[in-house]
């Protein structure tokens, strides 16, 4: 996103006229997500309470974990506030470059993640259904990466914070390299079956997992880049001022609030949508497919936070086109240019 920093202040002193509300909407729609997720691990995955006792939600008492708990939202929510008085009379579109660009960051780690895991399964799972496995690890290993449990923790986990790391050494998001990846893996499938009549469960299973990921994970991109499907009869015509109106309208009722559904519906308690296959390492019923299906079920809570993000930097924009600030970006020349 194009953001110019040193553009003329619209007041004598140099500043902008703050906007504390918009900004702290925004930051704070982040900081409790963020607090969510994290509390969502303490509680599913570590085993701690939750802020339930604090309300009366639960039979136990209140104790340590839940007031450490609440504290990390109200922390959550203070960095926010914090954050937005540092930020007053500084240009709306600074605030949307550093959320667009935390959401680059996670759209890429999650990019090498779903490469690097797709491969690494792929490759235990073809050397499980060819019996090939136990002469290259042993009986006893060969048999603990049957389990899905032991092959989550043990080599998917490792190769998640691999993934991580990779993605804070480089700068490509690699929506163009998993696309070809996906017709590679489908091209695969057709040459094995037609030319050798041969084909494996996990062949089909590689080639929904990398296309899931290149789906869910490259919707915040396209909204950044305005490449959804717009029914625009009437949005076409508008002003920029009404445009941002519009977008800004349509980030906090539609955007914001699609992405807390997902996030609240899929993780709400253990029997969630996407907490429960996580939870348990659940895969598919072909017992030589990849054991990627819980890592699906978490593509969801990445597009809905990945989306929030970018609705929230949209947000921001939206206001910063309202406000008058330069700096913004003319989509609409771009798709004619």
């Amino acid at each position: 996103m194009a953001v110019t920093h040193d553009i003329p202040a619209d007041r004598a002193d140099g500043t902008y006229a703050p906007a504390p509300i918009v900004r702290m909407f925004g930051w704070g729609t982040l900081a409790v997500m963020f607090a969510f997720l994290i509390n969502n691990v303490l509680t599913f995955w570590v085993g701690w309470t939750g802020v339930a006792p604090l309300f009366g939600g639960s039979d136990e008492g209140i104790g340590w974990q839940a007031i450490v708990q609440a504290a990390i939202y109200a922390g959550a929510l203070f960095l926010a506030f914090r954050h937005t008085q540092s930020r007053r009379g500084a240009p709306l579109r600074g605030d949307a470059e550093t959320v667009t660009g935390w959401n680059t960051f996670l759209i890429r780690a999650a990019f090498w993640v779903v490469f690097l895991v797709g491969l690494a399964d792929m490759a235990i799972s073809a050397l499980r259904v060819e019996g090939m496995l136990p002469q290259l690890v042993g009986e006893e290993m060969a048999s603990d990466l049957g389990r899905s449990q032991y092959r989550g923790f043990y080599v998917h986990g490792p190769l998640v914070l691999l993934g991580i790391a990779l993605a804070l050494v480089t700068r490509t998001l690699g929506f163009i390299w998993l696309a070809l990846l996906v017709v590679v893996a489908e091209l695969g499938i057709v040459f094995t079956r037609f030319v050798f009549s041969y084909e494996q469960a996990y062949m089909g299973d590689l080639v929904r997992f990398w296309y899931a990921a290149l789906f869910l994970f490259a919707s915040a991109y396209t909204l950044l880049e305005d490449g959804h499907v717009r029914v625009d009869v009437f949005y076409a015509g508008f002003a920029r001022r009404r445009k941002a109106f519009v977008n800004a309208t349509g980030s906090i009722l539609l955007g914001m609030t699609l992405c807390w559904t997902v996030i609240l519906l899929g993780m709400w308690d253990k029997t969630s949508i996407i907490n429960s296959p996580i939870l348990v390492y659940e895969v598919t019923q072909s017992g030589f497919g990849l054991y990627l299906k819980y890592f699906m079920a978490g593509f969801l809570a990445v597009f809905a936070v990945s989306m929030m993000m970018q609705f929230v930097a949209m947000l921001f924009d939206s206001i910063a086109d309202r406000r008058g600030e330069p700096g913004g970006r003319d989509l609409d020349a771009d798709i004619i240019h």
